[in-house]
């Protein structure tokens, strides 16, 4: 009986977590209907396709490695890989290792597929970049953060004045009454050392020739580059 592996990712912290069992419910019906076996089922939660580092995908490629199913099984291409390099060094893998990569959308996959749609993923992925760089821009020209909430903020949910709460209302921030706490605790601790309490209540005493050059014990700059044999005190 063939063996089959599920696979099942989604990207984004806006889709649900079900995504990933709604899938899996998905490749479980057809792998049933074809009378495969499944053996494990591998996943990547809010986890970009744009690279293989992700847990899941890792560990499907090295129990692939080991013979330990005969078919991949996944909703979609794009599941698996939106970078074109990845998707196509990933498809040559499975290949060497005597494994077939099968979706709901593409059904059996092969090199053209590969072709085809890796560079259909690959210019989605382009275009989503292009987007989310377009959006980030747009906030940071008006005063906003170009990035996550800084350490000690959250937003609050305000409703607008003119009645539900607007873009603008829902990225207002306040401090956190325990990052705050500890942000005061750590700057209560910074002490200055006695000797630098000295040297700030009196002046140290400096060179009249050369205020800003230190000296060794003989009175020469401690930057002095003169060769040793050109001092007279070398010569007997």
């Amino acid at each position: 009986m063939t063996k089959v592996a599920l696979y099942a990712r989604y990207s984004s912290d806006n889709q649900r977590d079900a995504s990933i069992e709604d899938q899996l419910r998905l490749c479980r019906l057809h792998a049933e209907r074809q009378g495969w076996t499944i053996t494990d089922s591998y996943t990547d939660r809010t986890m970009s396709g744009a690279s293989l580092l992700r847990p899941g995908i890792q560990e499907l490629i090295q129990d692939a490695t080991r013979g330990m199913f005969a078919i991949v099984l996944a909703e979609a291409m794009d599941r698996l890989s939106r970078d074109q390099e990845d998707i196509a060094g990933l498809f040559k893998r499975m290949g060497f290792a005597g494994v077939k990569i099968v979706t709901l959308a593409e059904s059996e996959v092969s090199a053209l597929h590969v072709g085809l749609k890796g560079t259909m993923n690959a210019l989605f992925l382009k275009e989503l970049r292009d987007k989310t760089h377009r959006g980030l821009r747009g906030r940071v020209e008006l005063g906003k953060s170009g990035g996550g909430n800084a350490y000690g903020y959250d937003v609050v949910r305000q409703p607008a004045a003119d009645g539900p709460a607007t873009h603008d209302a829902l990225q207002q921030e306040e401090t956190r009454p325990r990052a705050a706490e500890l942000i005061r605790s750590l700057v209560s601790r910074i002490v200055l050392t006695p000797a630098a309490d000295g040297l700030r209540d009196r002046p140290a005493r400096r060179s009249r020739r050369h205020p800003h050059r230190r000296r060794d014990p003989n009175g020469r700059a401690a930057n002095d580059q003169q060769p040793a044999l050109l001092r007279g005190g070398l010569f007997g």
